[in-house]
């Protein structure tokens, strides 16, 4: 079977590594058989505010318009925007969605925070009872490759900027885990505008070298919803109990007051 890979991609210009990562993956992914389509995000001046622009007719309630309410009503009567439909039918096609780009202050560019808000509608992306391990897209992967601007030493533990398994805990598990992805271990470049000419050529074929077998990856570790009760969505008191005398706690947003899991959000197993 074909599979099918959607990149997101976020950036300025045709020479930035970005655009280099970018590239790489559509040519080695395309020769390995897959349909490969990319949403340029700048080249396509995609709107990043979410508004009542969204919404084709008249809104339920404009005096106190609520976006999550009505891209949800508007989804379902099919009056989105004709760019976000476009958006949510590439996601629909796809097996596996690549967000490409830079990070921006600890996140995603505004134009992809945008992108997320606008097009992974409610709904159509997750709901109250279709959410985390019950997610929309269970049966699709998701990941992120980015570049940093920041050296790796500075996104450690005991490093200025912090340990990078949570400044990525609330992009992998809030947004794509939430929506059900299969999360891959994130591709990070870190620093490729402080290293030399070789090392980002070094960086871009270990990538490649990834691309070959991304498809067969094992996802990163989420805690299913069924380890939580159904009112207060706290952990069970068994699943408490059977990981109270480990080490770690279970991930890195419950960590039940331990040392955090390392690498659990950056490494397959973790």
């Amino acid at each position: 079977m074909v599979k099918k890979v959607l990149i997101i991609y976020a950036h300025q210009s045709s020479g930035s590594f970005n655009a280099a990562a970018k590239n790489a993956a559509v040519e080695v992914l395309t020769a390995q058989g897959c349909t490969v389509e990319v949403s340029d995000l700048y080249a396509m001046n995609f709107k990043a505010t979410a508004t009542a622009e969204d919404i084709k007719g008249d809104v339920k309630n404009a005096e106190n318009f609520c976006y999550l309410e009505e891209s949800r009503i508007a989804w379902e009567e099919g009056r989105l925007s004709d760019d976000i439909t476009k958006e949510q039918t590439k996601i629909t096609e796809a097996d596996l969605l690549i967000f490409q780009f830079p990070m921006y202050w600890f996140g995603l560019p505004a134009v992809m925070k945008g992108w997320i808000d606008r097009v992974l509608t409610h709904g159509f992306a997750f709901s109250q009872e279709k959410r985390y391990s019950q997610g929309v897209f269970k049966d699709k992967k998701a990941m992120l490759s980015f570049t940093t601007g920041s050296l790796e030493s500075m996104f450690s533990p005991t490093g200025i900027n912090g340990d990078m398994n949570v400044t990525l805990w609330p992009l992998q598990n809030g947004i794509l885990n939430y929506c059900g992805f299969q999360v891959l271990a994130p591709q990070i470049f870190w620093a490729p505008a402080l290293t030399a000419d070789e090392d980002r050529k070094s960086m871009l074929e270990a990538w490649r070298t990834r691309l070959q077998g991304l498809l067969e990856e094992k996802p990163l570790s989420f805690f299913s919803l069924d380890c939580f009760d159904e009112k207060a969505f706290q952990l069970k008191p068994d699943v408490h109990e059977k990981h109270a005398s480990k080490e770690f706690g279970l991930t890195v947003g419950i960590h039940l007051n331990k040392p955090l899991p390392p690498h659990s959000q950056m490494k397959a197993g973790c």
